[in-house]
């Protein structure tokens, strides 16, 4: 059993980092984060104790976020919970932009824990 986090630019990044931190701790099981930044991600929040895999895209012409989260899922069989942070966007926004967290919750193949930061 596997906890998978995405962690994207900004505070919602930042949040998702922390819910799947509790996510793992709450399952008892390994973390794996997927580095949707274009810098290094910081791992000083990452308790020590806590077995994490980071995986790193080697900057924004990588490939698409979207397919290099599932395709971490994909390669991990025991990932059974997939961790994103939400960016509040209004109802137009929605209609008219996509949006990778939009994407990984519609084509997830495991749960996803969605989260938004607080105001």
């Amino acid at each position: 059993m596997t906890v998978l986090t995405a962690i994207a630019e900004g505070r919602e990044g930042d949040h998702a980092l922390t819910a799947g931190i509790a996510e793992a701790r709450l399952l008892g099981t390994d973390l794996v984060l997927v580095n949707l930044r274009l810098s290094a991600l910081d791992r000083s929040g990452v308790p020590e104790d806590l077995r994490t895999t980071v995986v790193e895209r080697s900057g924004p012409g990588d490939r698409d976020p979207v397919d290099a989260v599932l395709d971490e899922i994909e390669a991990r069989p025991d990932v059974d919970r997939l961790v994103i942070g939400l960016r509040r966007r209004s109802p137009v926004g929605k209609a008219l932009l996509g949006s990778v967290s939009q994407r990984l919750l519609l084509e997830s193949p495991v749960p996803v824990v969605a989260v938004k930061p607080p105001v």
